[in-house]
């Protein structure tokens, strides 16, 4: 059976911290994010990836009817379109009008509240869907978490909130020997009674959905796309599209699921390496060879009218797709990021209480695990990646950044109320 191609993106970029120092704590309207580095960063990937990428996508959707695609667009990303790029989000909403491309949900602010408050976790989905509906007339359907986090519970979660798919990482100490190449179900459990108040107190975006599925992402198919393409020491280079097409035939299955973030076209692999030629061949190469594409939904879909077996996907801690260890260790494997990430989250309640929605925007956009990942001490491998996406000089710099602006988020809300002193985490 020849398996069907899943193509899914994630399109993100965070709000960069200003380097602010302990004389600037205090002052009235002070300004968190570097708005001229955010604009700068914005505007550079834009050129180099967002708009040629989606020129090409575009073409290649209205040349090939039968090609589809989908995209989980950050909510934070979407208010820098609005601020630094309305061209980006037209052209976003060019492609969405084609009809042939799906757009998920994930949390708003690309946060990690999944690690730390269902209650701002069901919220932050909420906010993104209602985002999603109002700039691409779409209700996502299916879910994608923040770095594709996933649990057990995240799933059902994901279900009770009326999703009826999800995406994870095709982690190999959970499958076992098996393939990803097909979908899964998480084990059936019921959610705690203080999760399923959070949800209903919400408002679900629809009834739980009866089954949730589990696309997980073929990585070493993505990654040869995303992280060796160019790398002239792999034994693929030069990799081509009938080559690369070749080993999705001979990787079997229902449905081969090539996951990775939009920025590989343009930004990470630079157009000189021959990215664009060898993405506009690929549908080329599918139509000849008769292999159909599908957006997530669709392959849930089709999957569920042929009543196949369900397999498991069981996963009871938290698995990603970041790093060697495809964990938690990339946002929270050293004392700091614990630290940071626990420091901020313990001001949640007062946050909330203080209805200051200029607070809980600043509060919110301090969750966007970006802030976190600048924060890792790896080495080797895993290091250099953290380095090379890291706008500072280093981890401590990052901490020092962020944890002078959440000083001052602690220090509104003590002028708020002066005889609360907010207990240091």
């Amino acid at each position: 059976m020849t398996p069907i191609i899943t193509c899914y993106f994630q399109v993100h970029q965070p709000y960069r911290l200003r380097d602010l120092r302990v004389n600037d704590i205090g002052r009235e309207h002070l300004e968190y994010f570097d708005a001229q580095k955010n604009r700068a960063v914005f505007r550079k990937v834009a050129e180099k990836c967002y708009l040629p990428t989606n020129a090409l996508m575009l073409d290649l959707l209205k040349t090939y009817p039968g090609f589809h695609i989908a995209y989980s667009l950050s909510g934070v990303f979407l208010d820098q379109c609005e601020e630094y790029g309305t061209d980006v989000l037209e052209s976003f909403q060019a492609l969405a009008r084609t009809g042939s491309v799906e757009f998920l949900g994930e949390t708003y602010y690309h946060s990690l509240s999944c690690l730390k408050s269902p209650e701002e976790f069901v919220a932050q989905v909420q906010l993104h869907v209602r985002r999603v509906q109002s700039l691409f007339g779409q209700t996502p359907t299916v879910f994608r978490n923040t770095e594709l986090i996933y649990s057990n519970e995240i799933a059902q979660i994901a279900r009770f909130m009326g999703f009826h798919g999800i995406l994870a990482e095709g982690a190999d100490h959970i499958l076992r020997g098996r393939s990803p190449n097909h979908p899964f179900v998480p084990p059936k459990f019921t959610l705690p009674k203080d999760i399923s108040s959070v949800i209903r107190k919400h408002r679900p975006l629809s009834a739980p959905s009866k089954n949730m599925h589990v696309l997980l992402k073929n990585y070493r198919l993505s990654d040869d796309i995303a992280f060796r393409f160019s790398d002239r020491t792999w034994v693929g280079f030069p990799l081509h599209a009938d080559t690369f097409t070749d080993w999705l035939l001979q990787s079997g299955g229902y449905c081969v699921n090539l996951f990775m973030d939009y920025e590989t076209f343009g930004e990470h692999q630079w157009k000189d390496t021959g990215i664009f030629e060898f993405l506009r061949a690929l549908p080329a190469q599918w139509h000849k060879r008769d292999i159909r594409t599908m957006t997530p939904s669709q392959v849930i879909e089709s999957w569920t009218k042929e009543d196949r077996t369900e397999e498991i996907f069981d996963a009871h801690a938290f698995v990603s797709w970041a790093d060697m260890e495809r964990d938690l260790s990339a946002w929270q494997g050293n004392r700091i990021q614990k630290a940071a990430l626990d420091s901020l989250y313990a001001i949640e309640a007062d946050v909330q209480r203080s209805r200051d929605p200029e607070l809980l925007e600043h509060w919110r956009k301090l969750q966007t695990s970006d802030h976190y990942y600048y924060m890792s001490t790896k080495y080797w491998n895993d290091g250099d990646v953290h380095k090379y996406f890291s706008p500072y000089d280093s981890p401590y710099e990052a901490y020092r950044r962020f944890s002078h602006a959440l000083c001052d988020v602690r220090g509104r809300i003590e002028q708020r109320s002066p005889s609360k002193r907010l207990a240091r985490v």
